[in-house]
């Protein structure tokens, strides 16, 4: 491994519904990626969980905060600031909404947080070796201050996803440019924060898109060679088409069903550790990674 930039492949998402798991499990036993993130307050978290023990522990596990997902751990009385009548957390767009004109309970998220970290440590048994927020929540007030006092509470730093994406993929990777801009915006601040504070990362987050793009066969192909950096985390979502996830991830139609597929199918060509070694990477799991120095978008 000497001389290669190192590249950590992280699968989102674990634990949203079976044929999801199921097919990030079988990317995982061909050594395609090296990390997945659990969704502790989804119905399917705890079968997820014994599937992986089941397995074997292929790939390292990490917890996947959730706000705009299904319901929270607390009850309805101590976080209604997030959720709707139903129960349910906000869908991501209400949430953004909410956070803009400072709707959201600071005291609320980190209570629920909290509560996140413990059902993991419950699930598990022992703290994640990397975290990152669904949808990217974390990179929104008041999430982004709740969720490193909760981790620092705890006395972890496990692995943490720094939202950071130089101007030259912006540029030259299409797909969802100006959804890439704003969370970059905003993602450089929490990764000089993260930094500060001695959690691990990656210089740059690779893999952000429209669900549309991923029917090119060609899209981690150009994501690597295209990106810089040391150190690169590749985010994915592979999965077998999964009918749990209509209604609460995705309506029926939707593209982000088929993308899941589509990303299960990138995964499993034959070129795809070619296409990891043109870009002069070795892939490595986050918890071999140190604390990179936060890389301005350039």
């Amino acid at each position: 491994m000497a001389g290669l930039r190192q590249l950590v492949v992280v699968a989102d998402d674990f634990g949203i519904g079976p044929e999801t798991d199921r097919g990030i499990l079988e990317v995982a036993a061909r050594g395609r990626i090296t990390a997945t993130v659990l969704l502790v307050n989804s119905p399917f978290a705890e079968p997820a969980v014994e599937n992986w023990n089941r397995a074997g522990r292929p790939i390292e596990l990490g917890w996947h905060p959730a706000l705009t997902l299904d319901r929270p751990i607390l009850p309805a009385s101590r976080v209604h600031s997030l959720i709707d009548a139903n129960g349910l957390f906000h869908p991501l767009g209400r949430f953004l909404k909410n956070s803009l004109l400072g709707r959201i309970d600071a005291t609320q998220v980190r209570d629920e947080l909290a509560a996140q970290f413990d059902r993991y440590l419950e699930l598990v048994g022992e703290p994640p070796k990397l975290v990152n927020s669904h949808q990217h929540c974390s990179l929104f007030r008041p999430v982004t201050a709740a969720l490193r006092d909760v981790l620092l509470e705890r006395g972890v730093r496990p692995f943490v996803r720094r939202v950071c994406e130089p101007w030259s993929t912006i540029r030259s990777v299409p797909g969802a440019r100006l959804k890439r801009l704003v969370l970059t915006s905003r993602g450089a601040r929490q990764a000089r924060e993260l930094e500060c504070d001695g959690f691990p990362g990656c210089e740059f987050l690779a893999g952000i898109t429209d669900p549309k793009d991923t029917a090119d066969p060609l899209f981690n192909r150009r994501w690597l060679a295209r990106i810089p950096g040391r150190t690169v985390e590749l985010m994915c979502h592979p999965g077998h088409l999964d009918s749990t996830l209509i209604g609460r991830d995705a309506p029926a139609e939707d593209g982000n069903l088929w993308r899941r597929v589509r990303e299960y199918e990138l995964f499993q060509r034959e070129d795809y550790f070619e296409a990891v070694r043109e870009a002069g990477f070795a892939l490595v799991p986050p918890s071999r990674m140190g604390v990179a120095p936060h890389a301005a978008a350039a």
